[in-house]
């Protein structure tokens, strides 16, 4: 149900290493603009301007600085919540959450409604677990529309699974960091190998080089009142 139209908007900062990405999730929140209002969008994985809840996408959960990112975000006084965003809902996702003192874990596979009323219910002070609706799409048709890898034919879990080996974490690594078996972490692989048409990591590792998958650009974008971002862009 939708809240009255007298409430302010949840304010939200979206968090992922790859700025294609972080876009791409503020695009489709940005089509419930009385309910939700995306403040920042962040590849730092860091939070800048005062916001409700933090959207923290766990695409970016590298094997280095994970821990000390979660560290400095929940003890950052300008984002009141946090919720773990993630192709996985499981045991290890949920435990890895309240470890960290995140308020929920939401699949990326939820439609942009559900996604709209979980943060809603986060920013009420509910904790919410949310997984994939049965009936809805997972990595074909994400609700979002770009990621690294799109245009040469990765689905979005390949992308994730790659960037991860173009990073040099292992596979148990990968499957502790997507909450994923090694053995669904292998799978991935080989379907990612066969599109991108290399046949070992070395050369994975290249393509994914060659295919900007090591994220360079690192850009803070702030949203103005007319909702046009502004790119704040280091090196």
């Amino acid at each position: 149900m939708s809240p009255a139209t007298d409430v302010e908007p949840v304010r939200i900062a979206v968090l992922n290493d790859y700025e294609v990405v972080a876009l791409g999730v503020a695009a489709m929140l940005a089509d419930y603009p009385r309910r939700v209002r995306v403040a920042e969008v962040n590849v730092y994985l860091h939070v800048s301007e005062p916001v409700d809840l933090v959207l923290y996408d766990a695409f970016a959960r590298t094997k280095s600085g994970v821990h000390l990112d979660l560290d400095l975000l929940m003890s950052n006084p300008l984002a009141s919540r946090a919720v773990l965003y993630t192709w996985e809902v499981t045991a290890q996702s949920v435990e890895f959450a309240e470890t960290h003192g995140l308020s929920g874990v939401v699949s990326k596979s939820v439609g942009a409604g559900r996604l709209v009323e979980a943060l809603e219910r986060i920013h009420a002070g509910e904790r919410v677990v949310l997984p994939a609706d049965p009936g809805e799409p997972h990595d074909d048709q994400p609700a979002w529309n770009n990621w690294p890898g799109k245009a040469q034919g990765l689905t979005p879990r390949q992308s994730e699974i790659i960037t991860l080996v173009v990073a040099g974490l292992d596979n148990r690594d990968i499957a502790s960091s997507c909450y994923l078996s090694t053995s669904t972490v292998k799978s991935y692989i080989r379907a990612a190998y066969r599109t991108m048409g290399v046949r070992s990591r070395t050369q994975a590792v290249l393509w994914g080089v060659d295919h900007d998958f090591r994220n360079s650009s690192r850009s803070r974008f702030m949203l103005a009142d007319d909702d046009e971002p502004t790119s704040c862009t280091r090196g």
